[in-house]
């Protein structure tokens, strides 16, 4: 079965779909064999959060828009299961806020990351007018000893705001111990890489970027005033412990 063949009707169909995307990007050489493991685990924390976008993870959505919107120089970070699951999708955020996208790996390789590189262009990238980074690898970040380290000076280097979707913890402390204000999205509330974030979406990232873009649409005529509330009233920590709250005692209320 392949993905068009999955009917939305199934019961399973967005955990379907996922896996689906995620093999297809092995395939491809996009996504590292690790990145099953770290998807079957996100699947398990989804599961327990009932498939479904809590209430606090929307709210935690529309504070990483204003966020993204205020910023002056905003970057999305891209890895292989991310270009595998939603490369038009991170397209779109960066097109709604006016961010660049930049591809940032583990398991770095001038294959890999020019297969990702393509395939975001493949998904739009050109057209909407998104810079795609990353292989300049002109930057370093403080503190890591491994290729996530490595990434573009004009890109997260310079970032002031920084997206970092399924995030590895270490580089989310050592991106933060660098002024950075990340918003980071992850389906467990007690990884390292939501603790540290200014804004944690405690989400599926099938269901979480195209809900920040929504939310970011819906702020693009909204004045600086209002985003900065937006941004100062949100509560990470609060945001955290409901999410985990709903993960422990099922309640999704």
């Amino acid at each position: 079965m392949s993905e068009i063949d999955v009917p939305e009707s199934h019961p399973r169909y967005q955990s379907l779909l996922t896996r689906h995307r995620i093999e297809a990007g092995v395939e491809r050489g996009i996504t590292s064999k690790q990145g099953l493991i770290a998807e079957g685990r996100g699947e398990a924390f989804d599961y327990l959060l009932g498939e479904r976008t809590i209430a606090s993870a929307d709210e935690a959505a529309r504070a990483a828009a204003a966020l993204l919107l205020l910023a002056e120089r905003p970057v999305l970070s891209v890895n292989g299961n991310v270009a595998a699951l939603v490369p038009g999708e991170m397209i779109d955020l960066a097109a709604a806020v006016g961010a660049d996208v930049e591809v940032n790996l583990f398991n770095r390789t001038d294959e890999r990351m020019r297969a990702i590189v393509d395939h975001l262009r493949e998904h739009g990238a050109d057209d909407a007018g998104v810079p795609i980074k990353g292989l300049a690898a002109d930057g370093r970040i403080p503190g890591l000893d491994h290729e996530r380290a490595t990434v573009d000076a004009d890109g997260i280097g310079s970032a002031d705001v920084v997206l970092v979707p399924l995030e590895d913890g270490d580089r989310a402390e050592a991106l933060s111990a660098m002024g950075k204000t990340e918003i980071v999205i992850d389906l467990n509330p007690l990884s390292r890489s939501a603790q540290t974030a200014a804004v944690p979406i405690i989400d599926n990232i099938l269901r979480a970027v195209p809900n920040i873009t929504e939310h970011a649409r819906e702020l693009s005529a909204a004045s600086d005033e209002e985003l900065e509330r937006i941004v100062r009233e949100f509560d990470p920590e609060r945001a955290l412990a409901t999410a985990e709250d709903a993960i422990r005692s099922g309640d999704l209320d």
